[in-house]
């Protein structure tokens, strides 16, 4: 199974999943879920490999989540669904698939546990190194 990675080019959290998957000898899928957007049945299926309620990935900071009203208490979780679906900018990312499983892998780190052969070290765009030990 090829990985596949739901990529934001412009989030450094994402370039260095990606580069560690890559860095790992993967040659993963990139889906530009910004450009293409979310189907509902992905998103659902994503959410529940996961075990996340769509409050679980909101991305609140550079998104329009404040202003759409979903950082309010009583918003239910099917609002924020519908909205992540208008909205793709709402779902945080890096999310990564690999027959080891899906992750949210915030910390960039986190992808280390879905991979076969992750590289015993990686530095990341701010100079820190993270290892898979």
């Amino acid at each position: 199974m090829r990985p596949t990675i739901y990529h934001n080019p412009e989030c450094g959290t994402s370039r260095n999943v990606l580069g560690i998957l890559r860095e790992s000898g993967e040659d993963p899928e990139i889906v530009l879920y910004l450009e293409r957007g979310w189907q509902r049945e992905q998103l659902a299926r994503l959410l529940d490999d996961l075990t996340l309620k769509p409050s679980d990935v909101l991305r609140v900071a550079k998104s329009p989540a404040e202003e759409l009203g979903l950082t309010d208490p009583d918003i239910t979780e099917g609002e924020l669904f519908e909205a992540m679906l208008q909205h793709p900018i709402l779902v945080n990312r890096p999310i990564v698939v690999t027959k080891k499983g899906t992750a949210l892998c915030r910390p960039s780190e986190k992808v280390f546990a879905l991979l076969d052969n992750p590289p015993a070290s990686f530095t990341k765009e701010d100079g820190d190194t993270v290892t898979s030990g």
